[in-house]
C-alpha cells in the first residue's frame, strides 16, 4: 500500500511529541534550541544521503510502501521526515538521559545548576 511507510513515520513521530510534551523533555523545554537541533542534524544527513547517492553508495529500491515520489534520484519524498524524526528522536531521548542523570545523588544535568538547560 503506497504511503503506508510515511504514515509509520509520521505515527511515530506524533508519539514522540507525545511524551515530549508529557515529560518537557525537549521541545516544550527549549523550542527554539530543539527546533535549530532537528534543522541542523536533518541537513547534515540530507547532506550525507547526497554524497551517498552520488557515490552509488545508496539506492533507493523498490518498495510498495513509498508513495512513489523522488525529491532527487534515489531520494524518496519520506527520506526528510524519517530523518527529522531520527533527529527529534535523539532530542528527547538526550533530554530523558539528563534528567534521569540529574536525578543521581549529588549530579546535575548539563547546563544550568538547578539541571535545567536554558
Amino acid at each position: 500500500m503506497p504511503g503506508i511507510y510515511l504514515i509509520a513515520i509520521l505515527v511515530s513521530a506524533a508519539g514522540i511529541v507525545a511524551i515530549d510534551a508529557r515529560l518537557s523533555l525537549a521541545f516544550w523545554r527549549a523550542p527554539v534550541r530543539t527546533t535549530v537541533s532537528i534543522v541542523i542534524g536533518t541537513t547534515f544527513f540530507l547532506v550525507w544521503d547526497a554524497v551517498g547517492i552520488a557515490t552509488g553508495v545508496f539506492v533507493k529500491g523498490g518498495s510498495a510502501l513509498l508513495l512513489g515520489i523522488d525529491l532527487a534520484p534515489q531520494l524518496p519524498i519520506e527520506e526528510p521526515f524519517f530523518l527529522a524524526f531520527l533527529c527529534y528522536l535523539a532530542v528527547v531521548a538526550s533530554g530523558w538521559a539528563n534528567r534521569r542523570l540529574a536525578r543521581r545523588p549529588g549530579r546535575s544535568a548539563p547546563g544550568d545548576e538547578d539541571g535545567r538547560d536554558s
